[in-house]
């Protein structure tokens, strides 16, 4: 199994803007999917994290190539909400995990 944590660094006053939009889009998402938005209570400030976890890095691949070719229209609406969602952020990383 792996687990990915997708980080953003939002501008102030944005990361409780973005961490309900994640919200609403992690709602949607498969539940095997377990996926977790997160914002900091200590470290950097501003951090909104969004975690999942899928079987393989090929999985996680997988679901990528097609997360935008294959959207039902609840996830169309919701890929529209996330359209002004780079005027949120400075930055952005990604990690993945293998749990052991």
């Amino acid at each position: 199994m792996i687990i990915v944590h997708d980080t953003f660094v939002c501008k102030p006053g944005n990361a409780g803007k973005l961490a309900k939009l994640f919200k609403e889009w992690a709602d949607i998402r498969p539940k095997e999917r377990n996926t977790k938005v997160m914002t900091d209570m200590t470290g950097a400030f501003h951090r909104v994290i969004v975690s999942g976890s899928w079987e393989s890095l090929a999985a996680y691949e997988a679901e990528l190539k097609t997360m935008m070719e294959n959207q039902s229209p609840e996830e169309k609406a919701m890929m529209e909400k996330f359209k002004d969602m780079n005027e949120m952020y400075v930055s952005g990383s990604r990690e993945i995990y293998k749990v052991w």
